[in-house]
């Protein structure tokens, strides 16, 4: 790896890359677009773009050094890449963890996190309140390994500690959840995991490393899918584990680098560009969001509307507390059932109907039917998804113009 001189600014080439290279004193904008830099002999300015699935050596002792772990540098894609050491620093230093290592995407990071440290006999503790493809993972395909699951209303402390056994390994949580945007005491459960010996993972893909750090409130694990805010765009698949550098290199990397899910060195360097603007428009996203989700509270009445800085919302106190701003997200339930809310989606002419979020463009989607189609009605109908809850991802688009888009699609469902 070349160095360009400058590695008392952090800037560097680190062979493996999993480890944070960014300097301490630097605010979150300026480590968004600096940390992790490693540029080549040519000296350009956007990062350079390593597409090679392999690399070449000067001499076959040079080879076995490497294969040994005794040189520095790369010797295949599947283990590590320079585009892709870039992204994981730069993503290390704005959750401020040890070390960070990228995957092909969001579920990928997370079945990494669990099937890198669990074996039969082995027991995890989840919060029902999951995304359906986690909920999937905790209760159809670890179960078939022989690893034992508990599922817990997140926000019931007592909950989380009755449910732990002497096997218990991992607790698992997102915050805020998806769709319904509960906000769980991250440090709280973190105590509860090591009382008993057990680690905390935490899915930071709502708040971002923005607007919430899981691992300075006691998390010992972060999951990412950089598909959503970090990428921004909806532009490619990504995903990210963050954590302490024994966990990253010594359990979560032999896992991953045999099991083959590495993140494309072309995904990488489009998220890495995403996190350069990620702290300008998760801000400017937040901010609309807030004024939005007030604007639907006046509209259909506080009690239907979610937003995790509302004062109205069950946890603000500690949404405030745990997340800098209130995220980008709106669920809110309009009147009637599944019918009623199509139609104020179909009637939208700003706003898109998609699945994904965290886009530069407004998102709009019906859990019920789409991302928590697959969780059990009953589970569904406990953790409050009915079918005329609606789920907001808010863009960069002008407020005014959401507003009106959203007034217009309201006036649909009027008589």
């Amino acid at each position: 790896m070349h160095d360009d001189g400058h590695k008392g600014r952090g800037e560097r080439g680190e062979g493996y890359g999993a480890e944070t290279a960014f300097a301490p004193a630097w605010a979150e904008a300026t480590r968004a677009v600096r940390s992790g830099l490693c540029r080549s002999p040519h000296g350009e300015t956007a990062e350079a773009l390593y597409l090679t699935s392999g690399f070449v050596y000067e001499t076959a002792e040079e080879a076995a050094a490497r294969f040994a772990g005794e040189a520095e540098g790369y010797v295949y894609s599947r283990y590590a890449n320079p585009t892709v050491a870039m992204f994981e620093q730069r993503l290390a230093a704005l959750e401020e963890a040890e070390a960070c290592m990228a995957t092909a995407s969001g579920m990928a990071a997370l079945f990494g996190v669990l099937a890198s440290q669990l074996s039969a006999g082995d027991h995890v503790v989840a919060a029902r309140q999951l995304f359906g493809s986690s909920l999937q993972v905790i209760t159809k395909i670890l179960p078939r390994f022989g690893i034992a699951y508990t599922l817990v209303d997140g926000r019931d402390l007592a909950a989380w500690e009755a449910a732990m056994r002497p096997e218990t390994k991992v607790l698992l949580l997102e915050s805020p959840t998806n769709p319904m945007l509960e906000v769980l005491d991250i440090a709280a459960v973190a105590e509860v995991a090591h009382a008993h010996g057990a680690m905390l993972a935490v899915d930071n893909v709502f708040a971002t490393p923005v607007l919430q750090k899981p691992l300075k409130l006691g998390a010992d694990i972060v999951v990412h899918s950089a598909t959503k805010h970090i990428d921004g765009q909806g532009r490619c698949l990504g995903g990210a584990v963050l954590g302490r550098k024994d966990f990253i290199t010594e359990t979560l990397m032999p896992f991953l680098r045999h099991t083959g899910p590495a993140l494309s060195p072309f995904n990488a360097w489009v998220l890495l560009k995403g996190l350069e603007t990620l702290p300008l428009r998760v801000h400017h996203a937040s901010e609309t969001a807030l004024a939005i989700a007030r604007f639907l509270a006046d509209r259909l009445g506080p009690e239907n509307v979610r937003y995790p800085h509302l004062p109205e919302h069950p946890r603000h106190d500690l949404a405030v507390r745990q997340m800098a701003m209130g995220g980008t997200l709106v669920s809110f339930r309009l009147p009637g059932g599944r019918k009623e809310a199509f139609r104020f989606m179909n009637a939208l002419r700003i706003i898109d109907i998609s699945n994904n979020l965290g886009d530069a463009k407004s998102l709009i989607t019906h859990p019920a039917s789409t991302t928590h189609r697959t969780v059990e009605a009953e589970e569904r109908q406990r953790q409050g998804i009915t079918d005329n809850l609606v789920r907001l991802s808010v863009g960069l688009e002008a407020v005014s113009d959401l507003i009106a888009d959203l007034e217009q699609a309201l006036g649909a469902l009027e008589p």
